[in-house]
């Protein structure tokens, strides 16, 4: 039985106290004043910034939400002449720097909740199909799963006390001068919002509340009920959450840009949170045999666990290639402008991106001998969830913070703070009871799993 030590419980909490006191330390140097804007404009200008490029990008963001720049300046018209066009972009810019650490908490919360998701989606689908290799991971699955009631909950929370600075369609005056955006309004409004929210939570926390309790109690059965119960109940959750996946990602990260859409949006967003999943089991698996606490895990587990993190890696890239060759190629502006601002103001973090998400894992993870030796498995894994959290990072920022984007003190002591929490809570569910589901009818088939 695994023994939560104090070591990794002071270790989390650290990195929970870290975390907080740098994100307050970055929310209060971000609140600079507009005189402070234009000096920083003016320095920058001075220094080689291009205000040519500034502009040409802010205009490329202006044109898709014209009114909600004009909103920040309330009801200051935008001017003509030089004058009113210095101080309609220097209010462009604070309002997005304004907006960068609400904008780094949100991704490193989503980043977190979207793992623990994953894994209760993978989670069901074992039960569903009855799968006879997984059942002696199954404890890990649960564990990592006991994050998502307070990882979502938080993801809520910072969504709706984060308003307009992540969401613009929460702004009002932004609205009110936005026709794409009120005939959005019917569903992007926050009270429907917030309700919608709730109710993605409960059903996902219910299913993991009873598939838990359920595999629990078949320790300690002595008939088959409670598992063919976790059967039942998670071929009916795999529906609701399909349907909830989609929907969240719609509400929770696509609406940040409530002028694009895509429709290949969902199955995106379920392939980053599944890839991420299953690597967070195999490194946590792994670390756990390296304690000697999981001698029933062998590396034909491991195997497995490297396949499905190989399988999603190309997974994700087949829907990452076709949603940007589809929208690339069609050249429609209401569209490609999604693209045209990640690739011109983030070059360099949009194709790093692409690259650890499938380049690397791809090769490193093809050999099938490299999918049972853990350090390979360990350096990709660290990889792809480097790779995913950029991946966040670039649907969050370009629609909060436009070009005054980096990765500093806000986005690091955001990661911390989640990262402590994660660890709390994943290894604190881990400790409550044993690491193998011995009551499980295939536990025998999966101990003995070998190829």
């Amino acid at each position: 039985m695994y023994i939560f030590s104090n070591r990794l419980k002071i270790f989390s909490i650290a990195l929970i106290v870290t975390g907080s006191l740098g994100w307050f330390y970055s929310y209060s140097v971000s609140h600079i004043t507009l005189d402070e804007v234009k000096t920083m404009l003016a320095s920058e200008s001075h220094h080689g910034y291009s205000d040519s490029l500034m502009d040409e990008e802010n205009d490329v963001h202006h044109n898709e939400y014209v009114d909600e720049y004009n909103s920040k300046n309330h009801d200051i018209k935008h001017s003509k002449n030089d004058h009113g066009h210095e101080k309609d972009h220097a209010e462009h810019v604070l309002h997005q720097i304004h907006n960068r650490p609400y904008a780094a908490l949100y991704v490193a919360a989503f980043f977190f909740m979207m793992i623990s998701l994953g894994v209760l989606a993978f989670y069901a689908i074992q039960y569903a199909s009855q799968a006879g290799w997984s059942p002696v991971l199954f404890r890990i699955m649960e564990s990592i799963t006991y994050y998502l009631l307070p990882g979502s909950l938080i993801v809520l929370l910072i969504a709706v006390l984060g308003d307009k600075h992540i969401f613009i369609w929460m702004d009002p005056d932004v609205v009110a001068h936005d026709e794409i955006i009120q005939g959005k309004s019917a569903w992007l409004n926050k009270n429907s919002f917030i309700i919608r929210g709730l109710i993605y939570i409960a059903g996902w926390s219910l299913y993991r509340y009873f598939t838990r309790r359920f595999s629990i109690a078949q320790d300690k059965a002595s008939d088959n009920k409670n598992f063919k119960r976790n059967f039942q109940i998670s071929a009916g959750f795999l529906v609701f959450f399909i349907y909830t996946e989609s929907m969240m990602s719609w509400d929770w990260i696509m609406s940040v840009d409530p002028h694009w859409f895509s429709t290949l949006f969902g199955w995106y967003v379920f392939a980053s949170m599944a890839v991420s999943g299953i690597t967070v089991i195999a490194l946590i698996t792994i670390y756990l045999k390296s304690k000697n606490l999981l001698n029933f895990v062998n590396d034909s587990h491991l195997h497995d666990l490297a396949k499905f993190m190989f399988g999603f890696s190309v997974f994700w890239a087949y829907l990452w290639f076709s949603q940007f060759m589809l929208i690339w190629y069609a050249n429609i502006p209401e569209e490609v402008t999604y693209f045209v601002t990640r690739i011109e103001m983030y070059p360099i973090p949009f194709f790093t991106m692409f690259s650890l998400n499938f380049i690397f894992p791809f090769l490193v993870l093809m050999n099938s001998d490299y999918k049972r030796v853990p350090i390979f498995i360990v350096m990709a894994g660290i990889v792809i969830l480097i790779g995913h959290y950029m991946d966040v990072y670039m649907m969050i920022m370009p629609a909060t913070v436009v070009d005054r984007y980096g990765f500093g003190i806000a986005e690091i002591s955001s990661i911390l703070i989640f990262l402590g929490l994660f660890l709390l809570f994943v290894f604190y569910s881990l400790s409550k009871h044993e690491l193998l589901a011995k009551g499980n009818p295939m536990i025998k088939e999966s101990e003995n799993f070998h190829y």
